[in-house]
């Protein structure tokens, strides 16, 4: 019966109970189905989940025991805009996982076991805005052309990871970039990382947490902040030479000084010669003469 006391069409009873049962059932186990969205999250999960709708928008993987994301399943969902799969088991190689997915704009895969982040690991993400890869221990090299593909990426962390070095180019050709957590990694604030401790300070990129974005090695440099230590690497780096320069420069000065000894030989060789000639030549006219 309608609220009006009149009986409810049959059609649209009909339709109204074909409509639930079709969200009962083709919503996978453990987990809770509201329009176009699929949570899963703290339910123990070994696996990724069977039988989810294939018109899926938001997806949401939190806190379970995954350690594995099939590519072939994930790419069933072609309309998935969100996926979160923060604090589970996911680690070694994810290259062409998301190769399915290329209308995802945002991504966390936090506090999982993650090791490296390769070209193909996102490269098939398009539209991908939000990125987060923070607390990731075991995250320990990021490629320099990782996110090359990523252009509309927004915001991206990887705080609390098991990185020391970064390539300036990685996030620096990131035309959209203005969110990036860098706190709580083991910087190696070397020579060689001064490229990027200068963009830190040039770019219009927001960097929170700023107080724990510190240097942990060399010593001398521990829990110093970035980017206030570029004056003092700027003096390490121009005016101090290392071992392996000073070795340079002996094997440089070694390799001029032989050059030179060599060439004055020649010289000396090419003169003796050319006067033992001439001698030759004026005995020979003066017999001539005689």
């Amino acid at each position: 019966m309608s609220p009006s006391g009149r009986p409810r069409p049959l059609s649209l009873m009909f339709l109204l109970g074909m409509g639930m049962a079709s969200e009962r059932i083709n919503c996978p186990s453990r987990c809770s189905c509201q329009y176009l969205e699929v949570n899963c999250t703290g339910q123990q999960l070994q696996n990724f989940p069977a039988a989810i709708p294939l018109d899926t928008r938001q997806l949401i993987l939190a806190a379970n025991n995954i350690s594995y994301l099939p590519a072939v399943e994930l790419s069933f969902l072609a309309d998935l805009v969100y996926l979160d799969c923060r604090k589970n088991l996911l680690g070694d190689d994810l290259d062409f996982t998301f190769i399915g997915v290329a209308k995802l704009v945002y991504l966390d895969l936090s506090f999982n076991n993650l090791t490296q982040v390769t070209f193909s690991t996102f490269s098939h993400l398009l539209s991908l805005v939000v990125l987060k890869i923070s607390d990731n221990p075991s995250l320990v090299a990021i490629e320099k052309d990782a996110f090359t593909n990523n252009t509309w990426l927004r915001h991206l962390d990887v705080s609390r990871t098991g990185l020391t070095f970064l390539d300036t180019s990685t996030v620096r050709d990131l035309p959209n970039l203005r969110f990036l957590g860098l706190s709580d990694n083991l910087w190696h604030c070397n020579c060689s990382f001064l490229d990027f401790i200068t963009w830190m300070t040039e770019s219009n990129v927001h960097f929170p947490d700023a107080d724990n974005i510190t240097c942990y090695t060399p010593e001398g440099l521990r829990a110093l902040k970035m980017p206030a230590v570029e004056a003092q690497l700027h003096f390490n780096c121009l005016t101090q030479l290392h071992k392996q320069d000073y070795i340079f420069l002996c094997l440089i000065g070694f390799c001029i000084f032989f050059a030179g000894t060599v060439a004055a030989w020649l010289a000396g060789v090419c003169a003796v010669i050319y006067k033992v000639h001439t001698s030759k030549g004026e005995e020979g006219e003066k017999e001539e003469e005689d």
